[in-house]
């Protein structure tokens, strides 16, 4: 299979079908950083990232802001000093969707390209 990180989002209307328990377990084995959770009382995909400055919390935050624009797939992000909490998960189904892997594998993408040397 392609690593995540290099596939797009596939347009997803209502009704499409979650991931099953056993694609999830899969899937996240591709993405071993992030935590399978319900928040709010749905199924997400969330995980913390840290910083030394607002300032590269922020930047990371835009970079995650572009990246759901041209995917046309967007996160719940929460900024804060030295952390950013992003969520994925399929607002149209309200779910998880194998869309939510492929994302949280390009948000770590970012993250990795963006730390410092």
């Amino acid at each position: 299979m392609e690593e995540l990180y290099k596939r797009k989002c596939e347009p997803c209307g209502l009704g499409a079908p979650v991931v099953s328990e056993e694609q999830a377990n899969q899937l996240v084995l591709s993405v071993p950083a992030w935590k399978r959770g319900f928040h709010e009382g749905v199924d997400k995909l969330w995980r913390e990232f840290f910083f030394v400055e607002f300032s590269d919390a922020f930047n990371f935050t835009y970079k995650i802001a572009t990246l759901a624009e041209r995917e046309n797939h967007h996160p719940t992000l929460v900024t804060e000093w030295g952390k950013v909490t992003v969520y994925w998960w399929t607002h149209r189904i309200n779910g998880l969707h194998v869309n939510d892997f492929i994302m949280a594998a390009k948000t770590d993408m970012i993250a990795k390209l963006s730390a410092p040397s």
